[in-house]
Order: structure tokens, then sequence, then C-alpha cells
């Protein structure tokens, strides 16, 4: 099971901080910290047209929502308040991560055909209002969960789709065959969540590499925090520098990657590495990013050749070796992604 959106060493400074005006947040990090996630125990679409005079009908796959409500509790699944077709309930919460699954799974299909998180048209379930002011959100293995945050530092976490995004990935992830929650593959775990989360965005945008923030957790900081983001994908550490959370510590650059036992071997930090190639394979190609950047790092993760320990060179090598297959061992595309790890240190040069 992996953590949540917001890593601990995050959680942790705020649990620490003696402010008087952040009481309840340092209450709400340090019982964040302590709650057990509990671990978890095909639909089509009919779309009609006329060709010709001809009424056509189309089955293409669609989602399969079920959103429950903890009630503020840490009891999963909590009560089923709406699923797939109904009408809006007015609960923002509960709204927000039904057109959050909604988009993910558009995502997905549209970019890559894939049916659902196991690809096999598998409902999407999702979890709102679990506990009291919980500052995070996570997958645990079957659904989606949400805290409601604090309200002081962390607000309502369905309101990112890049995190609903980058906790339904852990399931695509996951479904593929895993990465190892440790060190560099761990870290590669949360950046490829990461690009699915800024991909399903920019999808549901209509935006273009260049148009795009890169931005993951755009919105889940109250006014107060000074920052715009949980991580910046385009600038590693730049995300927030704030006098609680202190600054963004993730590097952008293998010479700066960060050895620790804490967080699994840093995995929330050293991800800024390889997002950071993944931005500038985006940039250099230019368009939408998940018709070829996102293409080639989807393509190596559910290609079944990818070892559950694979560090940042193996999967830099497997990029490469994707690009090519997909594209042709000349292409720009081979180009981008050798320049692309080069460029934060993973590859001695554009041509290794």
């Amino acid at each position: 099971m992996t953590p949540g959106i917001v890593p601990p060493f995050l959680l942790d400074r705020l649990a620490s901080t003696d402010d008087p005006r952040l009481a309840r947040a340092a209450a709400a990090a340090r019982k964040t910290l302590t709650v057990p996630r509990p671990a978890r125990p095909v639909r089509t679409r009919l779309r009609l047209s006329v060709d010709a005079g001809a009424l056509v009908a189309e089955a293409a796959a669609a989602p399969d929502r079920v959103i429950s409500d903890a009630a503020n509790t840490e009891r999963l699944p909590g009560r089923r308040v709406r699923t797939e077709d109904d009408a809006a309930t007015g609960d923002r919460s509960v709204d927000e991560a039904y057109d959050g699954l909604g988009a993910t799974f558009d995502f997905f299909w549209d970019a890559f055909a894939r049916d659902g998180i196991d690809g096999a048209g598998g409902s999407l379930l999702a979890t709102v209002h679990f506990g009291e002011d919980y500052d995070n959100a996570f997958w645990n293995g079957e659904r989606m969960v949400f805290g409601d945050g604090d309200g002081d530092v962390f607000t309502g976490f369905t309101r990112s789709l890049s995190v609903i995004a980058h906790e339904l990935g852990h399931g695509v992830t996951e479904a593929a065959g895993g990465l190892e929650y440790q060190g560099q593959s761990g870290a590669l775990n949360e950046s490829l969540s990461d690009v699915f989360g800024v991909l399903a965005e920019q999808h549901a945008l209509g935006q273009t590499a260049d148009q795009a923030t890169w931005l993951v957790g755009a919105g889940i900081f109250a006014d107060a925090v000074q920052g715009t983001a949980l991580r910046s994908m385009s600038a590693p550490g730049t995300a927030y520098d704030d006098d609680v959370l202190g600054k963004d510590p993730q590097p952008g650059h293998l010479r700066d990657y960060v050895e620790t036992s804490d967080d699994n071997g840093g995995v929330h930090i050293n991800s800024g590495i390889p997002n950071r190639a993944f931005f500038l394979v985006a940039k250099r190609l230019g368009g939408f990013a998940w018709e070829h950047a996102g293409l080639i790092w989807y393509r190596t993760l559910t290609s079944g050749s990818l070892s559950p320990t694979a560090d940042f060179a193996a999967f830099a090598a497997a990029t490469v070796a994707t690009a090519a297959a997909e594209y042709g061992e000349k292409s720009e595309e081979v180009d981008a992604v050798r320049a692309a790890w080069a460029g934060v240190g993973v590859a001695e040069d554009a041509g290794a």
C-alpha cells in the first residue's frame, strides 16, 4: 500500500509546528500520520450517430463510478451516495470525486485505449469525508479515499484532478506488475503517478505541453500557505516555500539525489528527477503531451518487461527502447528521450 498524495515529511513538519494559529492543522497532521489506512477487502456506453441517413450505434468503454461517504469516520467503504448516471448530489466532495474519476477514465481511454484502472473495465470506487480533519488522499488497492483537510493548511483533496489521477495512477502501476515502493523504483512509482496526474488534467483542459502548468496538487493548499502545489514537474524544488512547511525539497538532477531512510528511501523527494525528465521530453516534442511522451512512458510501464526493482537508469533505457519501437531508432522521439535523461544526469550524454 502506497502513502498518500501528501508525503510524510510534509506532515511531519506541520505536526511539529508550535504556531498557535495552526494548532488545529498541527493536530490534524499528527492524527493523519497515525491513522491506519484500511486495506482493500465491463461496462459500455452507447454512442449514436447518423451516417448517410443511417443510424449508427457504437459501443465504447464507459466508467462505472461508485462514490461513498465515510461521514468523517475511518471506516471503509462508507455509505453509498452516488453511482453512475446519478444526478449531482450537491455535496462538493462527492460530486468532485465523481467528476474526477470520470475525467481520469476518459484520459486513459482516449490516450491509451485503457478500459479503467485495471484495464478490464472494473468499477471506479471512491470514498470521501474520510476521517476528521484528515490531511491526505490515498489509493488503498481498491478505491480512492479522500480526507477533507484541516482547513488551515490543506483544503479538500477532491478539488484537484491531478491528485485524483495521481492516486488512481498507482492502481495502473499496480495492475501493470508494480514497482517496488522503495528507493529509485519507488520514486519511479511516484513519478509515474505524477505523470498520469498532470496528463489527465491537461487532457481535461485541452492543454498542450506549452500551455500546461505542470503542477501536481494545485488548489489543495489554503490561501495562507506560501506555495502553488505539492510538486512542480517542470521545476522540481519550487512548488512551495513556506514558514511552516519549509521549502520544497525535490531535486531535478541526479547530482542532488537525496539519500535517506525516511519515506521509503525518499520516494516522494527523488521522484523530482524522473518528473523533470518527462517534462523535458514533452516540452521538446510539443503538442499534447499524452500523444507521444505519455505514450512512451505508458508503454514502458505496461510492456511487461520492466523489473519491479528498476532504477532510474534501467527505466531510462526502457523508455529509449520503447520510443525506438514506437517511432524508429532515428526518430525525434528517441532523441528527445535520450536528451531528457542526459539533462537530469541519469545518462552521461544525449547519445548514451
